[in-house]
Order: C-alpha cells, then sequence, then structure tokens
C-alpha cells in the first residue's frame, strides 16, 4: 500500500504498526473523551450536528450510521476545544470507498471560532491523504508544534473530486493533562458567577477622621 505524504513534516502508518496490542488501541485513540462535545463546531455540514458524531470510540469507528457529509462544497472545518492541554501525536481519516474521500487535511492549533476566512492563512501542518476504509492509517504531525495544543482546528480542503466530502471517523491520538489549578478556578468562576454572592468578604476597619471643631453624629 502506496501511503500518502505530509507537508512541512510528519507521515502516514497503519494503526496496526503501531506497538500497542488491538486490545489496547482503542486507548490511544481515547482523546474524543477530552473534547469538549458541547463546543465543538463543523461548518459546512450538511446535517447539524452530525460533525460531533464522528468523534467516536475505535471501536465503533466502522459503524457507518454515524458520519458527516459537506453541504455547499467539498470543504469541512471542524473547531475541537480540549478541557485541557493536549500533546497531539496522530490523526486517522476514515472515509468512503469512492471520490468523496478527503484528499487533503489542514491543521491549525490553538484558534477558536475560526471560519474558512481564516483557513488562507498558512496552517501548522498539511496532509495528502490516501483512501482509509477500515480507520488504520494514521498521519504522524510534528509533536514539536502540537505540545501544547487547547484547540484543534482541522480544515478538509479538498477530496478526489466528488460534489461533497463524507467522513466516518477521526480519531485522535495523544497526551491530554489537566488545566492548571488558577485556569480551572478562573473556568468556574466565569460559568457560576453567582457563586461570588455565596462568599462574604471582611473589609479591614478604617479609622475616619474629622476636622477639628467637627464630631460624628449619634447613630
Amino acid at each position: 500500500m502506496s501511503h500518502g505524504h505530509s507537508h512541512g513534516g510528519g507521515g502516514c502508518r497503519c494503526a496496526a504498526e503501531r506497538e500497542e496490542p488491538p486490545e489496547q488501541r482503542g486507548l490511544a485513540y481515547g482523546l474524543y473523551l477530552r473534547i469538549d462535545l458541547e463546543r465543538l463546531q463543523c461548518l459546512n455540514e450538511s446535517r447539524e450536528g452530525s460533525g460531533r458524531g464522528v468523534f467516536k470510540p475505535w471501536e465503533e469507528r466502522t459503524d457507518r450510521s454515524k458520519f458527516v457529509e459537506s453541504d455547499a462544497d467539498e470543504e469541512l472545518l471542524f473547531n475541537i476545544p480540549f478541557t485541557g492541554n493536549v500533546k497531539l501525536k496522530g490523526i486517522i481519516i476514515m472515509g468512503e470507498d469512492d471520490e468523496s474521500h478527503p484528499s487533503e487535511m489542514r491543521l491549525y492549533k490553538n484558534i477558536p471560532q475560526m471560519s474558512f476566512d481564516d483557513t488562507d492563512r498558512e496552517p501548522d501542518q498539511t496532509f495528502s491523504l490516501n483512501r482509509d476504509l477500515t480507520g488504520e492509517l494514521e498521519y504522524a504531525t510534528k509533536i514539536s508544534r502540537f505540545s501544547n495544543v487547547h484547540h484543534l482546528s482541522i480544515h478538509i480542503s479538498k477530496n478526489f473530486g466528488a460534489d461533497t466530502t463524507k467522513v466516518f471517523y477521526i480519531g485522535l491520538r495523544g497526551e491530554w493533562t489537566e488545566l492548571r489549578r488558577h485556569e480551572v478556578t478562573i473556568c468556574n468562576y466565569e460559568a457560576s458567577p453567582t457563586q461570588q454572592t455565596t462568599k462574604s468578604i471582611r473589609l479591614p476597619h478604617r479609622r475616619t477622621s474629622f476636622p477639628k471643631g467637627w464630631r460624628r453624629l449619634p447613630q
């Protein structure tokens, strides 16, 4: 099998060639558990919310009832917020056995609310894709560029010639670390601003001085 190449580093290899035995391979692609699905966006999806369905367990990657298909043209743009910091090491893109399969993937890190207008900028990494019908081809990222990712954008820029693009599974492999304590505190504070009303604040007593000849009126 001839594997695709990537521009700017990285490559493609079969997931089966990885060191993990089959029963542990699903754990390796468990970063979908660290995605904030409520805030995940898929631009140009033909059915609202369908883009979230392709981030699923590796063992369920062949479930073809869940997929996303582009709408107006062949492009798709996933905005993926994580619940912590991620070191992204590899990506799997699984599509259909026809021209609707993605042929190019462009990655951008830490650009929340990215739009198609923003894809004119230089991506952090670009991959030429091969058809993958079983979810076995992994595209290795440049870890030095993706070692501190809290938001990932995946731009499917083209396919193999169809009017629309179809994706069944996106697998993300890497490491996740929890946000630092002060960041978590800030997040909780912003999410529940009314909590501040439950805390009492003791202000220091301050002596008030009056001009000579003045006196404080009785309360």
